[in-house]
């Protein structure tokens, strides 16, 4: 178990690793993605509770970094 989740993170750093060349709302859709699809796997959710919530973790994820990319 502990195995699995070091490996999640691993996985998750390498992503985020090579946002260099990414927008802000990239950068905040992959970083919600991961954190949605994170919280509900910990949480025990089944793997469509899983696929959803990363994917509305990507949407807020990117709606938020866009409003940052307006206001600078």
């Amino acid at each position: 178990m502990v195995k699995t989740k070091v490996l999640a993170f691993l996985v998750v750093a390498g992503f985020l690793g090579g946002c260099e060349n990414m927008t802000t709302s990239q950068k905040g859709a992959l970083t919600g993605a991961a954190l949605g699809t994170g919280i509900a796997a910990v949480a025990g959710g089944s793997f469509g509770a899983v696929v959803g919530a990363g994917l509305i973790g990507g949407a807020a994820g990117y709606i938020t970094g866009s409003a940052i990319e307006n206001n600078r």
